[in-house]
């Protein structure tokens, strides 16, 4: 490979990590302190780049050397924050994850895969009940804030910035076109969170519970019409209206891990849980391809149960209210 066809794919994959509407030449013009026709120039392969601005290219847009050289190493470059109670914001890891989603919504062609251990994270925002429980819980076990160990759950309390966000997120979500790949266990990690906080008495009364259960149900419904229909829609839209495609898969045997995927136009990128709510993100041509190729095979192997397989929908569906219905009649009147 030859130092302009290095560079050509330099600026390919800066663009495959750009909206979809952004200039690239304008991009890097900006990031590089120069003009556009310059960078222009160095697009077309007119001007050769020099190793500093080669750095500081791969540096701001998370771009492996490796790869863009075909150097074959057998690791993969990911890249993301990570979590500890003296720097996490909940309100900054919504807003990131609200624009990771207007990011992907500016492509012409976009499609979301979600691999789902638990219930996806974007449907928890469908109620702002759920999704307090899942706030406080959150702050007090995973992240570790002093200030919310042993701290009741306060619906009351719970602000309303990120109620906004919340719906921001759930909204845009809706507007791609998506595939998730559910089991059996999928609402259970919810489920136990709760069995702790009754038995923990972290919450003020069973009432307070039992609008978490509420909330739960109600998301339910809103998941089963979704997959009836398959579209998308707003929970709040008597109507109805259609908003992205919903492919909704059933899987008896396998428990999946939370990873996702989105397609983009000509692009692929991986998203990888760890640490709980956390996640790294790649573009790695390699891995993404190898990721993909394992979510067809495990489609292939799942039953979809949008738009068709009445039967083992309404199945699925009755088992999980079912979990539920039996907690709720363990609450105090």
């Amino acid at each position: 490979m030859d130092i302009q066809q290095l560079q050509e794919r330099l600026f390919q994959s800066v663009k495959s990590k750009l909206a979809a509407d952004a200039s690239v030449a304008e991009e890097i013009a900006a990031l590089l302190n120069i003009s556009t026709d310059s960078a222009y120039r160095r697009m077309r392969g007119e001007k050769i780049i020099s190793l500093e601005e080669l750095y500081t290219i791969a540096t701001h847009y998370c771009i492996s050397l490796d790869q863009l050289m075909s150097i074959e190493t057998g690791g993969f470059l990911f890249s993301g924050n990570l979590i500890n109670s003296k720097t996490f914001r909940y309100d900054a890891y919504l807003t990131a994850m609200m624009h990771n989603l207007a990011y992907f919504n500016s492509f012409k062609e976009k499609h979301f895969f979600y691999l789902c251990k638990d219930t996806p994270i974007f449907h928890y925002f469908t109620s702002d009940d759920l999704a307090a429980f899942k706030y406080y819980f959150w702050m007090g076990n995973l992240v570790y804030f002093p200030e919310f160990r042993g701290k009741k759950v306060s619906f009351d309390e719970y602000p309303d910035e990120l109620k906004a966000l919340g719906k921001k997120i759930i909204s845009l979500y809706g507007q791609i076109d998506s595939s998730e790949v559910w089991n059996m266990e999928s609402w259970n990690t919810t489920l136990h969170q709760l069995d702790y906080y009754l038995d923990s008495q972290m919450f003020h009364s069973d009432k307070d519970a039992l609008r978490v259960y509420v909330a739960m149900e109600k998301i339910l419904d809103h998941l089963e019409e979704q997959a009836k229909r398959g579209y998308k829609f707003n929970i709040d839209d008597p109507e109805k209206k259609p908003l992205g495609k919903y492919n909704m898969y059933f899987n008896e045997t396998v428990i999946q891990d939370n990873s996702m995927m989105t397609l983009l136009d000509n692009s692929k990128m991986a998203m990888v849980p760890h640490t709980a709510i956390n996640y790294m993100i790649t573009r790695d041509i390699t891995y993404c391809e190898n990721y993909y190729q394992y979510v067809q095979n495990l489609i292939r192997r799942s039953t979809l149960i949008s738009e068709v397989s009445e039967k083992e929908r309404s199945r699925y569906f009755r088992r999980m209210r079912e979990r539920i219905e039996r907690r709720k009649e363990g609450l105090k009147p």
